[in-house]
């Protein structure tokens, strides 16, 4: 973790304890702040401190202090926005990205501790990214996949991969199942997602069914993990592992080359429930664990385009009317 880093300045180190503590957000999420940030003082050290420094990546800013901040100006901002598209070549995403984390470290100098008086990205104009559509697999797909990890005949492997397509959960969240967390009685079973934040997922059918067979032979293994899914070591299975099972089942179901992660099984899921359940726009947001609406409201934009898909591939669509 970064948050005590003797290469930081202490006010970083301050602010992500900050972000950690008050604002509970995951230990990634904290070391992708961490690390734009540092970027960015490595960026000012250069170039506005010590401008003999040529290599930005090896600039030392341990000792740096907030009034080393002060002076920052929208310039300043904007400059950095430059460096990293034209030196760096960043996309939209990754630069709005480090940027947010910049607004971020602001703020809470200069809003919360007021540590500084002026706020440089206050007015800061950045447009977000244009948002692409989440990669997936069909309802065929789908299908085809979990008819393979039927067939490896491993019923831990293909408890996985239900739960990802009929849940939606997160890679974390699959992980840190414990047995304690399944309830074969209301059939639900109890995640921690993001921020440290539980909720409640129903299974269906094929998610009892799938845990059912499983635990036949969970039960039976001597351990003493509490996790629902094991390693072959009888531990707490890794999140590599889980992600080399998925990766081996669409290579074996023909569907290799598509770019389909774990993550991108949550995609899948959502998008079937959308698609094809009675699931709204605020049910999904509850399933998947958002924060925000804004973040779910992507399917319903994923079901526009295959909409306008169908439309234009309908064989009529370049009939022209006759003189």
């Amino acid at each position: 973790m970064k948050t005590n880093n003797n290469k930081n300045p202490e006010f970083l180190n301050e602010y992500l304890v900050h972000i950690r503590i008050v604002k509970g957000l995951s230990e990634r999420t904290i070391d992708e702040y961490c690390t734009d940030i540092r970027l960015f003082l490595k960026y000012i050290y250069c170039n506005k401190i010590n401008t003999d420094c040529q290599e930005i990546e090896e600039a030392e800013i341990s000792e740096m202090t907030v009034d080393d901040l002060k002076n920052i100006s929208v310039s300043d901002i904007y400059n950095f926005m430059f460096y990293l598209s034209d030196e760096r070549k960043n996309n939209d995403y990754a630069r709005y990205r480090k940027i947010s984390a910049v607004k971020s470290l602001f703020n809470y100098l200069c809003n919360q501790m007021t540590l500084i008086s002026h706020n440089p990205t206050a007015n800061l104009d950045i447009a977000s990214p244009k948002r692409a559509l989440p990669k997936h697999l069909t309802l065929s797909e789908s299908t085809k996949l979990l008819d393979t990890a039927d067939v490896k005949d491993s019923k831990r492997d293909y408890c996985i991969i239900t739960l990802f397509l009929n849940c939606g959960i997160r890679l974390s969240e699959l992980i840190g199942l414990n047995i304690s967390d399944i309830d074969f009685e209301d059939y639900h079973l109890k995640v921690l997602g993001k921020g440290g934040k539980e909720r409640i997922i129903y299974l269906n059918k094929a998610c009892i069914a799938s845990l059912e067979d499983y635990f036949e032979i969970r039960k039976n293994i001597e351990t003493n993990s509490e996790a629902l899914f094991l390693s072959n070591q009888k531990k707490r299975i890794s999140k590599r592992r889980v992600q080399q099972i998925v990766e081996n089942t669409i290579k074996m179901a023909g569907l290799g080359g598509k770019g389909i992660t774990t993550h991108k099984l949550r995609h899948t899921a959502a998008t079937l429930m959308y698609q094809y359940g009675d699931a709204d726009i605020l049910t999904l947001k509850e399933i998947l664990g958002h924060s925000t609406i804004a973040t779910t409201e992507i399917y319903t934009h994923l079901s526009s385009e295959i909409m306008r898909n169908a439309i234009e591939s309908n064989p009529l669509a370049n009939e022209k009317k006759k003189k």
